[in-house]
C-alpha cells in the first residue's frame, strides 16, 4: 500500500473517531508494518490486526479492506482510551493483550510481548 494512501486513511478515521493520528499510525506500524494482508499467528487480520470477534463487534465485514480495518481499529482504540480515561499506555496494552488482562493486572500486564508492544507504540507517537 502506498504510504500516502495509508496516511490519508489514517487521518480520515483518526479524525472521524477522535483518536490521535500518530497513535493510529504507530499501532499500524507495530501491528502490520502497513501490510493490509497481514495475518498473525493467532488470527488477527489486516493493518490494525483485528481479531475476528473485534472486527465483527465494530461492523468490519472485511478485515483486509484498509478502510474498514482502520475505521474499526480506530473505533476500538477510541473505546479503549475512553475506558482507561485517556491513558494511552493502558489503552495500547489492552489493544494488545485485551482489556481483561489489563483489568486483571490493574495496569499493564506482566507479559514481555505486551510490555515491549506498549513501548514500541508509545515511542512511535513521539
Amino acid at each position: 500500500m502506498a504510504p500516502a494512501q495509508l496516511d490519508a486513511i489514517v487521518r480520515q478515521y483518526a479524525q472521524a473517531n477522535a483518536v490521535d493520528s500518530k497513535l493510529v499510525a504507530s499501532v499500524i506500524d507495530a501491528e502490520s508494518h502497513g501490510d493490509p494482508s497481514a495475518v498473525s499467528r493467532v488470527g488477527a487480520q489486516g493493518l490494525m490486526q483485528l481479531m475476528p470477534g473485534t472486527a465483527a463487534m465494530y461492523g468490519v465485514s472485511n478485515a483486509f479492506d484498509p478502510y474498514q480495518n482502520v475505521d474499526g481499529g480506530t473505533r476500538y482504540l477510541h473505546d479503549l482510551l475512553r475506558r482507561y480515561k485517556g491513558n494511552v499506555r493502558l489503552a495500547v496494552a489492552a489493544y494488545n493483550a485485551g482489556p481483561g488482562a489489563v483489568d486483571a493486572a490493574h495496569g499493564i500486564p506482566p507479559f514481555a510481548e505486551t510490555r515491549a508492544y506498549v513501548e514500541r507504540v508509545v515511542a512511535g507517537i513521539r
